[in-house]
């Protein structure tokens, strides 16, 4: 019986209680995702770049 009644209350709630967001605010917040996983992945490549040549200087000087 709980159960039943749970399933119905979070139907309830989902339907007329949560405020979903609009296409518009979807679309704005992808694209902010998107430029925030792009701007991390140019970070994390730049370190690895980074770390790659001061390797290779302390590998070649022995």
């Amino acid at each position: 019986m709980k159960f039943v009644e749970y399933v119905k209350e979070s139907y309830n709630e989902l339907v007329h209680k949560v405020s979903w967001p609009t296409r518009k605010e979807l679309a704005q917040s992808a694209v902010i995702v998107l430029i925030a996983s792009i701007i991390l992945a140019l970070i994390v490549w730049l370190m690895d770049w980074c770390f790659e040549n001061i390797m290779t200087f302390i590998y070649g000087l022995f």
